[in-house]
């Protein structure tokens, strides 16, 4: 398992900028796909953190049982794929433009 999530969080962003470049469609659509999941990510992560402190219980297993949820898990993955993306689009862009 640990092997196919580091070959999974190299390979996934490199297929991303590759399917961009065919159709620049994608490109709109991870965009929109790394807004809605940031929105469910920081809305997940806020709403555990208010709910720990309206009801005063600051332990830190309270805190951990924010990584239970599957949205909370699935978009915090997207969104490292998502800037590992963008950072290699980064990359090639100001290669190809020297």
């Amino acid at each position: 398992m640990k092997i196919f999530l580091i070959v999974g969080s190299i390979v996934i962003p490199i297929v991303m900028v590759v399917l961009q470049r065919k159709w620049w469609k994608l490109h709109i659509f991870f965009n929109l796909a790394a807004l809605i999941s940031t929105l469910i990510f920081g809305n997940i992560a806020s709403i555990a953190i208010f709910n720990i402190i309206k009801d005063n219980k600051v332990f830190m297993t309270n805190i951990h049982s924010v990584f239970l949820n599957p949205f909370f898990l699935i978009t915090g993955a997207y969104l490292g794929l998502y800037l590992l993306y963008t950072i290699i689009l980064r990359t090639l862009n100001e290669y190809q433009n020297k």
